[in-house]
């Protein structure tokens, strides 16, 4: 794919751009978890300044310019024209606006997986102590988690929370539109994670068979947008009335006059809105969507680039011949079912992460699982040094076990 040659020499093509973030000196496979912002994702954060001190308390229909603009990247990348999108600062927040617009009174089951990320793993934790039931289906094996999970689902089912990738071992989860089909049928909620997927898989909510359901999601790891960008997407037909409500849902309705009545919601993405908050993250995010239209960085093209630098490093790494005690990695299952990061096992994950560091090579881990997440500014050189390092620390771990 002649497309990929610019991503592959050194320097990439892309560096250039992010100076700020000085990708051409060091390593950074951390693209799975905080990928490197562009430089002109500074252009947002002094608009907003400009903005803020020119219009003073009338800035906030410039905010909201750009916080559309938000809005439609976040629907371009889930090809999505029959949903609404709520915007906050972090995933959690919108997990609690959601969790309070079910009817747990009535149905007091919440059905999930046992891998999925912090945000919702904890909340449900805390809500198994009172009198709601929380069902934590095995994630794995993965290609049977959505039967699993379809079969559990009944009247009594509030909703299932499910990832599309799940964050610690990067494995995909297919025929989620299974568990829409059935929780569809019993009148259930479905909430799907698709923070590991958006803009690195070719996600199409339609094909997906996902149009009836809920997305969470943020732009701190694929797409490049830094801290405080993160949604809740919903379907158009949506009368849910969440019971953790910010004044923002009724702004479009302040100047009318108000109910006695129920509680009364904002039409469109108002519904679950929250409140009043820093828009700097919006500035910057609708900089950084512009530069990826620009530079014509869409899923499909990023999927392709992602999938060649995986497959450079897991070749690197099977070629190796590493004792499986001390690293291994799944090599039955095809680079195609991970999203965009290689998953590394080992009981030195915490040893080898710091080590990598001290050679200006950014990783991460969680538990025994190494992340090594590559991103579409990182040259196949610096992939192959990034491995030859990897090399010479397991040895040296080996051959300190072996003494």
């Amino acid at each position: 794919m002649k497309e990929l040659e610019k991503f592959t020499n050194s320097p990439n093509f892309l560096e250039k751009y992010y100076t700020d973030f000085n990708v051409s000196n060091r390593i950074l496979l951390t693209g799975h978890s905080h990928q490197a912002l562009p430089d002109t994702a500074k252009n947002g954060l002094m608009q907003c300044w400009k903005d803020a001190a020119e219009y003073v308390d009338n800035k906030w229909v410039k905010v909201f310019e750009k916080s559309d603009e938000v809005r439609t990247g976040f629907a371009e990348l889930t090809n999505d024209d029959k949903g609404y999108y709520a915007l906050a600062s972090n995933t959690h927040e919108l997990l609690i606006r959601f969790l309070s617009s079910l009817d747990l009174k009535n149905r007091r089951k919440i059905i999930t997986s046992d891998m999925e990320f912090h945000t919702v793993r904890r909340q449900l934790d805390r809500l198994s102590e009172t009198d709601i039931e929380i069902i934590k289906v095995p994630a794995m094996p993965a290609e049977t988690v959505s039967e699993r999970i379809s079969n559990l689902i009944d009247n009594d089912t509030a909703c299932v929370i499910i990832s599309k990738v799940y964050y610690k071992n990067g494995r995909i989860v297919e025929n989620l539109g299974h568990i829409a089909q059935q929780c569809n049928h019993f009148g259930a909620e479905l909430l799907v994670d698709v923070y590991h997927a958006l803009n690195i898989l070719e996600f199409d909510i339609e094909k997906e068979g996902l149009n009836d359901c809920y997305l969470v999601g943020g732009g701190y790891k694929y797409c490049q947008l830094g801290e405080g960008n993160c949604f809740l997407r919903f379907p158009k037909n949506s009368k849910a009335r969440p019971v953790i409500t910010g004044w923002f849902s009724e702004f479009s309705l302040l100047a009318s006059e108000k109910s006695t009545g129920l509680t009364n919601y904002g039409n469109d993405h108002f519904r679950f809105a929250g409140s009043t908050y820093d828009p700097c993250s919006h500035y910057r995010a609708a900089e950084v969507f512009k530069f990826f239209r620009e530079m014509e960085l869409h899923p499909a093209l990023l999927r392709a680039v992602n999938q060649q630098q995986i497959a450079i490093m897991a070749d690197y790494f099977d070629n190796c011949d590493f004792d499986p005690t001390v690293i291994s990695r799944d090599n039955e299952i095809p680079l195609s079912k991970f999203g965009g990061f290689l998953v590394l096992r080992s009981k030195y994950a915490r040893e080898i992460n710091k080590k990598l560091f001290d050679f200006n090579i950014f990783s991460d881990y969680r538990e025994d699982f190494l992340r090594l997440g590559p991103a579409p500014y990182i040259s196949n050189n610096k992939l192959s040094i990034a491995m030859e390092t990897l090399e010479e620390i397991v040895k040296r771990i080996n051959g300190i076990n072996h003494e």
